[in-house]
């Protein structure tokens, strides 16, 4: 199993003031002979007709000298988890949680973006300091509409 990320704690507190329940922590996901974990699983009801609305977290904190070799890293992550997600648990749709600065800073560049809707990466924002989520990315209602679409 992988280290936890610098700001895990953070984002877990972020989700649970949001109002999820975090069921998984981390989440197993099996992808043949692989062993692989999501940082987060969790599930929050959205309203009683639609039911239960599911994610799943990895955390990247991106602190190393560079930022696109980190984010080379973490969309092949990415695409692996969302793979084996597909075949474990389809209703659960997959997100990264990143610090807001790092996207404002970041992520909002021009390549960087056109690689995010390239590879339809999900995202979430949160603020360190007040451990609060910021952003979903695209939003919560899309993601679940898109998905079950």
């Amino acid at each position: 199993m992988s280290a936890r990320d610098l700001f895990h704690q953070v984002v877990k507190t972020a989700l649970q003031k949001d109002g999820w329940r975090v069921t998984n922590d981390p989440y197993p996901l099996q992808a043949g002979s692989f062993d692989l974990a999501i940082d987060l699983g969790a599930e929050k009801v959205i309203a009683a007709e639609r039911g239960k609305q599911k994610i799943a977290v990895e955390i990247k904190s991106f602190l190393g000298p560079s930022k696109i070799s980190e984010f080379y890293g973490a969309l092949g992550q990415f695409i692996t988890y969302r793979t084996a997600l597909k075949s474990q648990d389809p209703d659960r749709t997959l997100y990264f949680a990143v610090p807001d600065d790092l996207y404002e800073g970041f992520f909002l560049m021009p390549f960087v973006q056109n690689l995010i809707s390239e590879n339809q990466l999900y995202l979430i924002t949160y603020n360190v300091d007040n451990k609060r989520l910021q952003k979903w990315i695209p939003s919560l209602n899309t993601a679940s509409i898109s998905k079950t679409s």
